[in-house]
C-alpha cells in the first residue's frame, strides 16, 4: 500500500490545475490516471472541436495560453497546453491506473486501483462529471442498417460525406458536428427533442463569456431579463426554425438544469440557409428510416447520438449519496465541502466558462488542504 498526504484521481483539466495548486501550496499528493496519458478525453474529442470559451478565461492556475494561441483555442492547441502544463508544473500522474474502489477507514481513504492501493489523509476527485457516454437507445434501433454511434466516437465528417446523417440533440457539441458534417460535404440534420436556449459565442466582437462575467453579478432573473431582448434581436424566433425555445433564460438553465445553453458559432446561419434540417425527436427507427415525432420520416446513412455523458464516482466511492447532490452548488457554497478530507474538483457548471471554474475550485481545494495541514 502507498501512502501520501493526499492523492488526486483523473489527469486531465480538473486533476493537473489540482496537482499544480497543491504543490504551490507546499501539499504532497500524487495523482493518478487510467489511461496512459495526460488529457485523454481532448485527445479522444472530434477533430473540429475549438474552446467555446476564449483562451483568457480558459487558463488554469500559473501558466497562459501562448499569445500566438488564436482566442479560441483548438483541440489540439488545448492538448499541447496541457502537455506543456504538466512538464512546467512538474506534474507526474501515475498512468494506466484505474481507482476501481474507494471507501473511508478511520482517519485515512483506501483507494483501490488496478494496479496497487492507496493511503491517503486527503482524496481529490478530478474526473469531471463527463465521464461515460449515455447509453444510446431509440425504439428500433437495432433494426437501423446504417451507422449508429454516440457522439464520443465521432471524429469528422469526411467519414460522412454524402451522407445523410442525423445528429440527435442540440447541445454546444451537436450543434459544432452538424457545421462540421455541413464543411465536410455531408447532409445533417438534427433531432431537437427539448427546449433549448441559444447565445452568441461572441457580440460585437466581445465573447459572451466575459459578458456573462458581469452579468453573473445580478439575481439569476435579472440577468436573464436583461439579456433576453438581445438574443431575440439576433437570433430572431426560433421556434420558426422548427425549435422551441426554454421558458427560461440562459443563467437560471444553468443554474436549474446544471447544463450550459448553445454558444452558437454559426449553427443557426446554416439552419436558416437550410443547410440543416431541424426535426422534432425520434418516435422509432425503422430499418434506414427514422420517424420523428411530429409524423415526418426520412431515411439516413447514419446517426450520430449527442446525447450527452454521466458521471461513475458514485459507483465507486462509499459515501453518503447526498455528497453527490451537493455538486450541483458552487464549491464556496457546497455543504460537504472537504468533509472527512473528500474533495470534488470541476464538477460544477457556472455561467463563468467550466475550466474558469475549474481553476477556480483548484485553488479554493489547495488552499484549504494546506490550512488544515498547518492546524494539525
Amino acid at each position: 500500500m502507498k501512502q501520501t498526504e493526499t492523492l488526486v484521481v483523473g489527469a486531465s483539466i480538473s486533476g493537473l490545475a489540482s496537482a499544480a495548486c497543491l504543490g504551490k501550496n507546499g501539499v504532497a499528493y500524487i495523482v493518478i490516471e487510467k489511461q496512459a496519458q495526460v488529457a485523454t478525453p481532448w485527445r479522444n474529442h472530434y477533430d473540429r472541436l475549438h474552446l467555446h470559451t476564449n483562451k483568457r478565461i480558459s487558463n488554469l492556475p500559473y501558466k497562459k495560453f501562448d499569445s500566438t494561441i488564436p482566442r479560441y483555442p483548438a483541440r489540439e492547441q488545448v492538448v499541447a497546453y496541457l502537455e506543456n502544463y504538466t512538464k512546467e508544473l512538474n506534474i507526474r500522474p501515475v498512468f494506466n491506473t484505474e481507482a476501481t474502489s474507494i471507501r473511508k477507514e478511520n482517519e485515512y481513504w483506501i483507494t483501490e486501483t488496478s494496479n496497487e492501493t492507496f493511503k491517503s489523509k486527503y482524496l481529490v476527485i478530478a474526473t469531471g462529471p463527463f465521464c461515460k457516454p449515455k447509453p444510446v437507445s431509440f425504439k428500433g434501433m437495432e433494426t437501423f442498417t446504417g451507422r449508429l454511434m454516440h457522439s464520443s466516437s465521432y471524429k469528422t465528417g469526411k467519414d460522412f460525406k454524402r451522407q445523410n446523417v442525423l445528429v440527435v440533440g442540440f447541445g454546444n457539441s451537436a450543434c459544432e458536428i452538424a457545421i462540421d458534417l455541413y464543411e465536410q460535404g455531408a447532409n445533417p440534420s438534427m433531432a431537437v427533442r427539448s427546449p433549448v436556449n441559444i447565445i452568441p459565442r461572441d457580440i460585437l466582437g466581445i465573447p459572451i463569456v466575459e459578458i456573462s462575467l458581469l452579468l453573473s453579478r445580478l439575481p439569476i432573473r435579472v440577468a436573464d431579463a436583461v439579456s433576453s431582448p438581445l438574443m431575440r434581436l439576433l437570433f430572431g424566433n426560433i421556434e420558426k426554425l422548427g425549435l422551441t425555445r426554454k421558458p427560461y433564460g440562459a443563467f437560471e438553465e444553468i443554474k436549474k438544469d446544471q447544463s450550459t445553453p448553445v454558444l452558437d458559432i454559426g449553427a443557426v446561419k446554416l439552419i436558416k440557409k437550410g443547410h440543416i434540417r431541424i426535426y422534432p425527436g425520434i418516435d422509432y427507427i425503422e430499418g434506414k428510416t427514422v420517424h420523428f415525432a411530429d409524423g415526418r420520416h426520412e431515411d439516413f446513412d447514419a446517426i450520430v447520438a449527442a446525447i450527452g455523458y454521466s458521471t461513475n464516482y458514485a459507483d465507486i466511492i462509499d459515501v453518503d449519496k447526498g455528497r453527490f447532490e451537493d455538486l450541483n452548488t458552487n464549491i464556496k457554497k457546497q455543504q460537504y465541502f472537504g468533509k472527512d478530507g473528500l474533495y470534488f474538483c470541476g464538477f460544477w457548471i457556472g455561467p463563468r466558462g467550466q475550466i474558469r471554474e475549474i481553476a477556480s475550485d483548484a485553488q479554493i481545494i489547495a488552499k484549504d488542504i494546506a490550512k488544515k495541514n498547518i492546524l494539525k
